[in-house]
């Protein structure tokens, strides 16, 4: 088994002063750096940036795929300003052809120098005059890969944008700090809630279980609302049987023997447009016509006024008093006369008199 930094010795007078590769004489990148000392060369792993024709295989080009990969010769040419242009140099396997490619840092791209050309897919063919560039997505383009600047502007936006919000951020994070500065007295606080929240829970589950074993439900009870509690608060129940039967007499007694059914106004209206608020208006109006009736016949009936149930409607006659002045003119008027009550009638004015029944043996 080969250890860690073998053959790299270093005598131990010279620990810390110098290097293995500076004793041996050896790069520290090895064999990749056999060419710098004579042309400044560094073999790297390139990547073909896009297609190209290989112009060095004959009779015919041969095509090489983006993505293929050489071993490459990288070695700097110059500068763009402060920015160093490189190129690369490798060999094609298929010919033995030497193909040059080197960067372009004016319009960030890779240029091809020699032994090759890039495949024509039209998008870098400058327009003429009349021409008009047809791309299948030119939709879903981006505007900043279009103009770099772009990119630019959003980063400053956003350092802006951050500038203006760091004040709300600090804020927040004094706030947050504030409010968990005692973990435990707040975590005992959330736990005392949650414990409560679950004895409700618990409490409405065996309810709601119960309730779906009395009843013998099999469908999920939902929670009960403060509209549930308004709706149920609204309905009223009827009472018991004596209540029932005590109406259903008071019926029998208040309805004629032969009651004769109304007569049904032909409506007008056509039964698409008529709506349930009306018939149930309807309906009301001819349970209190009912009622009407039913009570004028309680008191007009003289078989019925000493039998009326105490619900009936009773017409109630205000008595007026008069004073005599003096008693000359108590006896002066001789057409006046006492009754039993206690109030004074006149002649002139019939008094309202019972209905009789006559009985006759003609019959």
């Amino acid at each position: 088994m080969q250890g860690f930094n073998m053959g790299r010795y270093v005598p131990p007078d010279q620990e810390g002063v110098t290097t293995g590769n500076q004793i041996a004489g050896k790069h520290p990148l090895g064999a990749r750096a056999r060419h710098l000392h004579t042309t400044g060369a560094l073999i790297v792993r390139f990547e073909m940036p896009f297609a190209i024709w290989c112009t060095n295989c004959k009779p015919h080009p041969v095509i090489i795929g983006q993505g293929v990969r050489f071993n490459a010769e990288k070695k700097k040419i110059g500068n763009y300003y402060t920015t160093p242009i490189y190129s690369f140099r490798m060999k094609h396997t298929v010919c033995g052809g030497t193909i040059e490619i080197k960067t372009d840092p004016q319009h960030t791209a890779y240029v091809v120098t020699e032994g090759g050309r890039k495949r024509d897919t039209g998008e870098d063919k400058e327009l003429q005059p009349g021409e008009i560039a047809i791309k299948p997505f030119a939709r879903d383009i981006d505007p900043a890969e279009k103009d770099p600047f772009s990119k630019i502007e959003g980063k400053m936006e956003d350092k802006n944008r951050a500038k203006t919000e760091a004040a709300r951020i600090l804020e927040l994070q004094e706030r947050q700090k504030r409010d968990w500065e005692d973990p435990y007295a707040k975590s005992k606080q959330l736990r005392k809630k949650f414990r409560q929240e679950r004895k409700g829970l618990e409490n409405a589950q065996a309810k709601g279980d119960a309730l779906k074993d009395k009843m013998s439900l099999g469908i999920e009870l939902l929670d009960e609302t403060e509209e549930d509690r308004q709706k149920a608060s609204m309905v009223e129940f009827g009472g018991g049987a004596a209540s029932a039967a005590e109406q259903v007499s008071r019926m029998s007694r208040l309805r004629p023997m032969f009651e004769q059914p109304e007569e049904k106004p032909t409506r007008t209206t056509p039964p698409w447009l008529r709506t349930r608020k009306g018939d149930l208006i309807a309906s009301r109006k001819a349970a209190w016509r009912r009622e009407l009736i039913g009570n004028t016949r309680a008191r007009i009936d003289p078989f019925l006024q000493g039998a009326t149930h105490p619900s009936t409607w009773k017409h109630q006659v205000k008595k007026k008093k008069t004073v005599a002045s003096s008693k000359t003119a108590t006896s002066s008027t001789p057409s006046l006369r006492d009754d039993p009550s206690g109030t004074e009638l006149d002649s002139s004015t019939d008094a309202p008199k019972r209905s009789l029944v006559i009985y006759s043996d003609s019959d």
